[in-house]
């Protein structure tokens, strides 16, 4: 159990895609209770969209009862579907596309954190962390391109870091970091690892395995940043 943070029950947004699955089996192989939600699936038997507040509210009620949660995993992410690819130069840029990017990767995180915050335990260890993305850097960013992908993620980190600093008002223990997961064999990246070495391209449960070391080696005084899967820090 030492790999895996000690809690006993969590919930999962995005539990059907790769990285979230395999989180959540992991945590489950260990005893933890786990709630998944996600468009195509949802252990409350219950449609979850989360680009519709709404829907994201109505979860939230129907798993007060069982609150509180002491972690929390958004496990989402876009950057491409049939409406969204990721530009190569300025004059790709297309307003829906870019409009659907900040919907998926900032605006319903940060609902997320809206609705599902307040399960979060008031005392003690809890853990709300989101996948984010090491191109959300903005001091790192050395090639340009993918303007709504790059975007949305550093605004997803700057929603993390205001969250953590609300969340620590009334839970002092908590903490809220955003996670690099790295490049992990999944329909996000699959278009992408052409040139990419073998060494760098992890499983989905390689990947899990990698984020949950991570999250349970983190403290308080952590909160509020981003983490890459091996432990580092990524820069703002």
């Amino acid at each position: 159990m030492s790999e895996f943070e000690p809690v006993r029950r969590a919930i999962i947004i995005g539990s059907s895609g790769g990285i979230g699955a395999a989180i959540k089996s992991a945590l489950t192989s260990h005893g933890i209770s786990v709630i998944g939600l996600s468009r195509s699936q949802s252990d409350s038997e219950q449609p979850f969209d989360l680009t519709c507040e709404p829907s994201i509210a109505a979860a939230a009620a129907r798993l007060r009862e069982q609150a509180p949660f002491s972690s929390i995993y958004v496990c989402t992410g876009l950057l491409h579907d049939s409406g969204v690819s990721p530009e190569k130069s300025l004059r790709e840029i297309d307003q829906a596309g870019m409009m659907r990017s900040f919907a998926v990767n900032a605006v319903g995180p940060a609902l997320v954190a809206k609705h599902f915050g307040p399960l979060l335990p008031k005392e003690g260890r809890c853990v709300f962390a989101a996948l984010s993305a090491r191109v959300g850097s903005i001091s790192e960013n050395r090639l340009g391109g993918w303007y709504g992908y790059r975007a949305s993620k550093a605004a997803l980190n700057m929603i993390i870091k205001t969250l953590a600093i609300e969340l620590a008002r009334t839970r002092p223990e908590a903490i809220c970091v955003a996670l690099h997961p790295g490049t992990v064999d999944t329909g996000l990246s699959r278009p992408f690892q052409k040139n990419l070495d073998a060494s760098r391209l992890f499983s989905t449960d390689q990947a899990a395995a990698n984020l949950l070391r991570v999250v349970n080696r983190l403290s308080p005084d952590q909160t509020g940043r981003c983490f890459a899967w091996d432990g580092c820090e990524v820069a703002p």
